[in-house]
């Protein structure tokens, strides 16, 4: 076990190069320099220029390490049930969960999604003790008030919804994942029964782990809420702007001033603005259908023969 090392991963394709770049540069300005860091970025297809751009916001005591993945992975395909929300498909939402087997040196680890900034110390979220748990992480809060998405998460997924967890910040125990053969029991499940999901990855995380769970403090997964929603939270440690609620894309989105300070410092900025003045009202109208189709879909999946609910009532071994 290398104790000596606080090891953040993240997972990114070419698109997100950007935001992953803001992501690092919160991260490495506002944790604590009484440790050691080591971001792993797991990718299929930075250019060097992206790479040298990323790198270039990194300095002691902060490592930083790009490894390419390959572009197909043994039994991940693009089936229409392993699609990211409702239209994109992307290795890169499964590689967290072989992190445990690719970087046997750590017992304990942080994975990232790139569309986040980390106002907070990152040590302080690495420090919570996670017992035999598998993973710590934050209810997905987004979900709570669509009812389609409640049914979804408590009849097909068969956990409740203020239980469900967003996979795009975890605390990972590593070392608890290899003894349980995480990643083997995930390729069997996978290709065994092809579970239809709203969110792919996450489902998996939060069917496969129930019981297993540290929930987190909101803080460390802080998603800005909708109109007349939850409130903002207060002094949140890390911001996940998650789904379509980007400042890059729309205006006044909450927590939007924490991007823009990051953004404003990024080689990338300029790259930024242009992103977001071409970001057209059919992209948008497009984003609004998809979230239809995605609300519509989860409400719909629980009446399949095959659901992680009724696989696991059937008997299923999940780990």
């Amino acid at each position: 076990m290398n104790s000596s090392v606080i090891p953040v991963f993240f997972t990114v394709d070419k698109s997100y190069a950007p935001w992953l770049d803001c992501a690092v540069r919160s991260l490495t300005q506002n944790a604590s320099k009484e440790y050691r860091y080591h971001i792993h970025v797991l990718h299929q297809d930075l250019t060097e220029q992206d790479i040298e751009r990323i790198r270039s916001g990194v300095h002691s005591p902060f490592e930083i390490t790009f490894t390419h993945m390959e572009e197909s992975y043994a039994g991940l395909t693009d089936r229409k049930e392993n699609r990211l929300r409702c239209d994109y498909f992307t290795m890169t939402i499964f590689f967290r969960i072989f992190i445990a087997d690719m970087f046997p040196e750590y017992d304990k680890g942080i994975y990232l999604d790139s569309d986040i900034v980390v106002p907070g110390d990152i040590s302080e979220m690495f420090q919570i003790g996670l017992g035999e748990n598998i993973i710590g992480a934050c209810p997905d809060y987004s979900i709570m008030e669509i009812p389609e998405l409640v049914r979804y998460t408590e009849q097909a997924v068969g956990v409740k919804s203020t239980e469900y967890i967003n996979s795009g910040v975890l605390l990972m125990n590593l070392k608890k994942m290899r003894e349980v053969d995480f990643s083997g029991h995930f390729l069997r499940l996978l290709n065994q029964y092809h579970f239809d999901c709203v969110a792919p990855d996450q489902d998996y995380f939060n069917a496969m782990c129930r019981g297993k769970i540290l929930f987190l403090d909101e803080r460390w997964d802080a998603m800005p809420p909708e109109a007349g929603e939850r409130k903002k939270v207060g002094h949140p440690g890390l911001i996940h702007y998650n789904l379509f609620h980007k400042p890059c894309c729309y205006d006044d989105i909450p927590y939007e001033e924490y991007f823009w300070e990051y953004a404003r410092v990024s080689p990338y900025y300029e790259d930024i603005l242009t992103f977001k003045k071409n970001y057209s009202d059919e992209k948008k109208v497009s984003d609004r259908e998809c979230l239809r189709t995605l609300v519509e879909k989860g409400g719909a999946l629980d009446r399949q023969d095959v659901t992680f609910r009724k696989v696991r009532e059937r008997g299923e071994r999940f780990l």
